[in-house]
């Protein structure tokens, strides 16, 4: 795979300073002298615009292809944004995997202010089809979807959208702009937590947009600005930083993923491994199958044991940094949906998420394996040993 023109986008940090430095300064000011009474200064007080976050939307745009970055202080505060253009009354399409954090926002807080959502199968055209309405503004896609990495053929979907004068917006967090460019196969709206991939070192929280419509550009900074959702002075300058060494951690976490996918699809401890390698549609819009992957224990009830085996991984929430995280999405990511929902969609006890980080692969596997066999042994001695209790 080749990184040579987002690479450059990175690593171009001096884009429109005065001086030459190895990193933007630290602006770390609250407020801007304004010279003119009345006038148009570029920055005045920081919650509306600073330096330090200006050039990281500038570089979110260009690593998507896009017009117009935003840097917010979350994921779901994106997310929450992109809502938050839409009037009462209005309709979303949602998918029927979504990540726990949107279904909370969309049934518990959104629906307050009279947003329809309906959840569907997005994998399935006909579904997304039959759940139009004549209120509905827009799609949302999050592909490959979270824990279960169902693909949406973003082009189809965005034929559909477009057809009913409602938008697409596509969370990209999985897949990157290095991965995958939403933008240019028919989304208007680019959605990613950055405090994922795009950061990668797993010490700073923080979400973006990215739009090339002058019209959605206005709307999504009326958000950021009239709620304050931002992201910090600090935590942009750090995750500016961050982005100069997506190119190199993306690629190896991906090829380090292959080959931990290869391992679990064989292991005779795995039920299903969740993985967009193999899948068609997904490799005609991305480059590759990503540095995430999904999987589910024959023996659900061992998953406590498989996690007090692993040494290595991080056991935790999140994914996309440099060390391996391992999650549980039915007590973490999905833990907002209720039970009987998560167990209709697959989300058992049984389900983990593995981001694959930066380690040596051959330690990483020998790591989980040593573990899946102690949940296998675990598993079968259960089932072999007699009952001697009366």
């Amino acid at each position: 795979m080749s990184y040579s023109k987002e690479t450059s986008l990175i690593l171009d940090s001096t884009r429109g300073q005065e001086h030459l430095s190895s990193n933007q300064p630290l602006y770390y000011s609250s407020t801007f002298h304004q010279n003119t009474l009345g006038g148009n200064a570029e920055f005045d007080y920081a919650r509306s615009g600073n330096p330090n976050r200006k050039l990281l939307e500038e570089k979110l745009a260009q690593l998507e292809g896009g017009r117009y970055g935003f840097a917010f202080s979350s994921g779901i505060a994106a997310i929450t944004a992109v809502f938050l253009t839409l009037e009462p009354g209005d309709h979303v399409i949602i998918p029927d995997d979504v990540y726990g954090g949107t279904f909370r926002l969309t049934e518990q807080i959104l629906k307050k202010f009279n947003i329809e959502f309906t959840t569907v199968d997005q994998t399935d055209l006909s579904q997304v089809e039959s759940a139009l309405q004549n209120n509905t503004k827009l799609i949302y896609v999050e592909t490959p979807s979270n824990p279960l990495f169902k693909v949406t053929d973003i082009d189809e979907v965005g034929k559909i959208a477009h057809k009913n004068n409602a938008l697409l917006a596509v969370d990209n967090t999985f897949m990157t702009p290095l991965g995958q460019s939403p933008l240019r196969l028919g989304a208007d709206i680019v959605i990613h937590s950055a405090t994922k991939f795009l950061s990668g070192h797993s010490d700073l929280i923080a979400g973006a947009v990215i739009v090339n419509d002058e019209t959605l550009k206005d709307d999504i900074y009326l958000i950021q600005n009239g709620t304050g959702s931002g992201l910090s002075v600090y935590d942009s300058w750090t995750l500016t930083k961050h982005l100069k060494t997506l190119p190199i951690r993306f690629k190896q976490c991906v090829q380090n993923t292959e080959h931990v996918y290869r391992y679990l699809r064989d292991h005779e401890a795995i039920e299903a491994v969740y993985y967009p390698i193999t899948n068609d549609t997904h490799l005609r819009q991305a480059k590759n199958g990503g540095a995430v992957l999904g999987f589910r224990l024959k023996d659900e009830s061992k998953a406590q044991t498989f996690v007090d085996h692993l040494n290595i991984p991080l056991v935790s929430v999140s994914l996309g940094g440099v060390e391996t995280i391992l999650s549980h999405p039915a007590t973490m990511s999905h833990a907002a949906i209720p039970e009987e929902i998560r167990s209709e969609r697959g989300i058992s006890n049984g389900l983990f998420r593995l981001s694959v980080g930066l380690e040596d692969v051959k330690e990483l596997i020998t790591d989980i394996d040593w573990a899946l066999k102690e949940a296998l042994y675990e598993s079968n001695r259960s089932i072999k040993e007699p009952n001697f209790s009366s």
